[in-house]
């Protein structure tokens, strides 16, 4: 059950496209939740737009049976074992043994707020904005990753994401070099609702980005969006192929994440699959890392050493901590 902290954030659990005619079932802060669509919603790509999508708990109040399991009868969901059918607020409006009876508010199922944006189904409990994490001043062009499941938590995921460090070591060739690993000086700045920000970093980068066969200095910025969110933009010295990079992280219990990464590109010649085959192959770098931590769960409270190359994880953590986000914490 998210704590008051989660439950004010929105956290993504599916692509759009995966959610078809009937119900999905997905996980999120250690809960089991069904998606389904009416037989009259239609995807929509304005952000904050639900789609005529609703969230529920996936569990029938009648029997505990898996709502996931049952179907979309109009706009109502049917369930598979008894055929109580729940709207689109989770009130249950029919009880087919008992075709005269009236059902109470008491036979509802808990419903999720729920919202799309870039590309993704996005869920929150009682959320502080009206709309998931905006990614402003980026290119046009997007290109969706994954997901990727990892055996590990949602802040660790995160927190490798915003790592300045480790390209010279994980992505040797790629991303970094082992003749460049040192990390110049940085400041870590704050959003004007206190999210940490890098504004300007510098590095360099043997192959920095999917088209790029040369090396290149990068001037990156990096942003935290929300607790298991965050954003990466970088522009090549000189000009060339302006990128942007975000990572939306699915906490979906406290040691296993569902991670898409996105890119925002100008790039127009690099197909979307050489693109995709690009963030594979710097993941599958990232994945085994990430699985071996421990713990598992990110340790804001202390336990683990820091540089100054950290300053950003460092940041990430304590506002992490001040936020009073627990789900994947220790």
């Amino acid at each position: 059950m998210p704590t008051a902290g989660e439950a004010r954030w929105w956290h993504p659990v599916a692509g759009a496209d995966e959610l078809g005619t009937g119900p999905l079932a997905v996980r999120l802060l250690g809960q089991d939740l069904v998606l389904w669509r009416t037989a009259g919603g239609v995807a929509d790509g304005t952000v904050g737009a639900a789609g005529g999508i609703s969230a529920f708990e996936d569990r029938c109040p009648h029997r505990g049976a898996r709502l996931s399991l049952g179907r979309v009868v109009g706009d109502q969901l049917q369930c598979a074992y008894h055929g109580w059918c729940f709207d689109t607020a989770g009130a249950c409006r029919s009880i087919p043994a008992l075709p005269s009876f009236i059902p109470p508010a008491g036979h509802a199922v808990p419903a999720w707020q729920v919202a799309q944006a870039h590309g993704l189904i996005w869920l929150a409990r009682d959320p502080l904005e009206p709309a998931p994490p905006a990614v402003a001043g980026v290119p046009q062009r997007r290109v969706v990753c994954g997901p990727y499941i990892v055996e590990t938590s949602a802040p660790r995921v995160v927190e490798n994401f915003l790592d300045t460090s480790h390209f010279a070591f994980v992505h040797e060739g790629w991303l970094g070099d082992a003749a460049h690993p040192e990390v110049p000086a940085y400041p870590v700045e704050a959003t004007p609702d206190g999210r940490p920000l890098i504004p300007h970093y510098r590095a360099w980068q043997p192959r920095a980005s999917a088209s790029s066969g040369t090396g290149a200095w990068v001037d990156y910025r990096y942003e935290v969006l929300g607790p298991y969110a965050a954003l990466l933009s970088k522009q090549p010295e000189g000009g060339g192929v302006a990128d942007a990079y975000t990572a939306f992280a699915c906490p979906m219990d406290e040691e296993r994440t569902r991670v898409w990464f996105m890119q925002f590109t100008t790039d127009a010649a690099t197909p979307d699959a050489g693109l995709q085959s690009f963030q594979d192959t710097i993941f599958s770098q990232d994945r085994p890392i990430l699985e071996s931590q421990r713990p598992r769960r990110l340790p804001v409270s202390g336990g683990e050493l820091h540089s100054a190359a950290d300053r950003l994880s460092a940041a990430y953590r304590r506002w992490l901590a001040g936020q009073g986000i627990s789900f994947g914490c220790c």
